[in-house]
């Protein structure tokens, strides 16, 4: 295989790299973790700083191997975050585990300290702050302490507030602990947390807010989740509305260790006191009252600390097995195959593009003056006409694999974070890169004004990285390209369709990249492409054929054109599919009993060819919000009812009900689009008008 690869990349000039340099070698995911997550098992992760700053040794390493076997004993794996020599690992052997809890150079790892441990090759434990970025990088949804951070008392004069705080207020993880430590300002950190957009409830019956070695502290919560059930629903709510900022579960301490909550609050006051008289600042605070209050409850508090550890170790795992199975019924609702793919060693789609971060600026007038300010909103969306119609396909029941590629930044991570009910194995993350960016402004109906993209990125989508999916790619039912990646890489991917009888969807995206597979004999190897009528032209000028100097206006003129154009793709083509906005779909293809084949297989050189017309359904002009994954939407419809082993008319239809929730949707792909909603049995009782037979022609014998 690699001989044919360096070969094909020799031969159009495309320099090798290793697969290293497009993955952020800093954080490393232990196997059993990476397992875990690849199959959809629940996972939690845990911070160290208890290990590296919370106990004295040995009662630190039994206190985080007891909290590990808690997790496991509840049915998830446990994740433990540390820094060692310079790399973030997620997960930590039991070695690892030992090194950070007899190391007495360990720092203490916030966000802020990540970059400076990281380049000087140190080791620490991770805070909450520090751990939650890296459970988010590594896609895990809850995460488990003893309390977080907040607000210190008079922090009103000291400015001091914990980092957990901000970090809360822009990561979507689900944080369990026992409320924020008691030496803080509890109401101001409850006030801080709502400015930042946090989500908190209290588990259990009570909005009681925990004081962490008290059930109460005297404030209430917002909200409370009943069990576990509950708080499982309510963070993959959270997760779903694809938020920037993460939930708090308090947990109250067990009751059989509240009692001495009151003997510890007053050591609590005793120990400010006295940090505040010895001139205690900063990060030493907490660590000085913690075992001050414990030499002065004479161990009660540390006693009191491990068990509401236990206790949060214990609710957190029953919330992470909650959520993973919520998830798994979402899935096998949205997918009565999920069974059978669950057993597929490779993906049925693979779908090589584009991934975006998009800013769409709508204004609120049908005509946008340009030279000066227009009134209107802008919002944040993510895109990419490959991620669109990947992300379509899953929540149409598919799993198809995406390859593409986004930058080492913000952005990055917050679009995977998005698209995490995808397969997004595939997608490299790439240092030094930016992750592609598009913004359009759109007038108040939808239709586009202009655009403008950071596209470089899609560039670094290569086939000596694609072709590191080869064997997914050799056995997939159907791979998707669209016109974002480089032509070199289209070629690859088509060759290997020629040699495998692989089918081969082409998503041109614009008319500048309608030509890529028209450069070469690659477009031969297409058996799909849904190009606009300006892509179908650059398509036909490509081949050198004669187009129209200007495209028709006129609604039949329009299907008369699209049809002309299309004829001579079809030499080769199986299918294609021309999208036509607001005058529906035309489908042209190989006559079979009054409609087109869409079943792929092979290609027969006789019969009859014939275009149907599909019009568009009916949607009231305001209730467009955007038509910037409409054509994305309709695509990926139709290849899930192909997959899914529909006839045409509900492949196209399951497609333009797709397209219906885009458009009247902010977001390219609905997040309300599900299999349950648009599927081929609710396709079916809906009563739709006949297409019409636009054109029909013998076929040369």
């Amino acid at each position: 295989m690699l001989g044919r690869v360096s070969s094909f990349l020799q031969r159009y000039g495309i320099p090798t790299f290793h697969r290293c340099q497009l993955h952020d070698s800093l954080f490393n995911v232990h196997p059993s973790i990476s397992e875990a997550l690849a199959e959809n098992k629940p996972v939690v992760a845990l911070e160290s700083t208890i290990i590296t700053h919370g106990m004295p040794y040995p009662q630190n390493l039994s206190t985080a191997q007891e909290v590990e076997a808690i997790v496991r004993a509840h049915g998830a794996t446990p994740a433990t975050v540390g820094v060692l020599e310079g790399r973030v690992h997620v997960g930590l052997t039991q070695e690892q585990l030992h090194f950070l809890s007899c190391s007495d150079a360990s720092l203490k790892v916030s966000r802020r300290d990540l970059p400076y441990a990281i380049s000087k090759g140190l080791s620490g434990g991770t805070t909450v702050s520090g751990t939650m970025i890296a459970a988010h990088r590594a896609k895990i949804p809850v995460f488990v302490t003893g309390g977080i951070g907040g607000v210190h008392r008079d922090g009103e004069i000291s400015m001091d507030i914990s980092a957990d705080l901000t970090e809360l207020g822009r990561m979507p993880i689900a944080v369990v602990s026992a409320g924020v430590k008691s030496i803080l300002d509890i109401g101001r950190t409850l006030e801080f947390l709502e400015t930042q957009g946090v989500c908190v409830a209290t588990f259990g019956k009570s909005k009681d807010f925990p004081a962490f070695f008290s059930p109460q502290s005297g404030f209430t919560a917002p909200y409370h989740v009943a069990d576990a059930e509950e708080a499982a629903a309510l963070i993959e709510s959270m997760l779903s509305l694809g938020l920037q900022s993460g939930l708090l579960v308090a947990v109250p301490i067990p009751e059989e260790y509240a009692a001495a909550g009151q003997q510890i609050e007053e050591a609590i006051q005793t120990a400010v006191a006295e940090a505040s008289a010895k001139g205690v600042r900063g990060r030493d605070v907490t660590p000085f009252i913690l075992q001050r209050v414990n030499e002065l409850t004479q161990g009660k508090s540390l006693q009191a600390n491990m068990a509401l550890i236990r206790n949060n170790a214990k609710v957190g795992s029953q919330i992470a097995c909650a959520l993973s199975e919520q998830q798994r019924r979402k899935r096998s609702v949205a997918s009565p195959r999920l069974k059978e793919q669950k057993t597929r060693v490779h993906p049925e789609a693979v779908v090589i593009g584009g991934i975006n971060v998009d800013f769409i600026a709508k204004g609120k007038t049908q005509k946008l003056l340009f030279g000066q300010t227009n009134p209107g909103s802008v919002c944040q969306s993510f895109g990419g006409v490959g991620r669109n119609i990947a992300d379509c396909l899953s929540r149409l029941g598919e799993r198809p694999l995406f390859i593409s590629a986004v930058g080492a930044d913000s952005h990055g991570d917050a679009v995977l974070s998005y698209c995490k009910h995808m397969n997004t194995s595939g997608v490299a993350k790439i240092r030094e890169q930016r992750t592609a960016t598009y913004c359009a402004v759109i007038t108040e109906s939808g239709e586009l004004s202009l655009g403008l993209g950071d596209m470089d990125i899609h560039q670094r989508i290569m086939a000596q990285y694609v072709s590191e999916f080869e064997k997914q790619l050799s056995s997939a039912r159907l791979v998707c390209l669209d016109g974002n990646i480089p032509v070199s890489t289209i070629d690859y991917v088509c060759s290997l369709a020629m040699e495998h009888a692989i089918p081969v969807w082409y998503e041109p995206t614009d008319a500048d990249k309608a030509c890529k597979p028209f450069l070469s004999h690659s477009w031969k190897a297409l058996t799909y492409t849904s190009p606009n009528l300006a892509e179908l032209r650059t398509m036909n000028q490509t081949l050198g054929l004669p187009t129209p100097a200007e495209l028709p206006g006129d609604p039949q003129e329009v299907l008369r054109c699209a049809a002309a154009l299309s004829r001579p793709l079809l030499e080769h083509l199986q299918c294609v599919v021309v999208t036509l906005g607001p005058t529906g779909v035309l489908v042209c293809g190989e006559h079979e009993d009054g409609t087109v084949c869409l079943r792929p297989g092979k290609r027969r050189r006789q019969g009859k060819l014939c275009a149907l017309h599909y019009p568009a359904m009916a949607l009231n002009p305001g209730d467009i919000v955007n038509v910037s994954g409409a054509g994305d939407s309709l695509a990926a419809g139709l290849m899930a009812g192909i997959l899914q082993g529909g006839n045409t008319d509900d492949s196209v239809r399951l497609g333009l009900m797709a397209a219906q929730l885009s458009l009247a949707s902010p977001h390219p792909i609905a997040p309300s689009l599900s299999a349950g909603m648009v599927n081929l049995e609710e396709v079916r009782t809906q009563d739709w008008p006949r297409p019409t037979l636009w054109w029909i022609e013998e076929m040369d014998q």
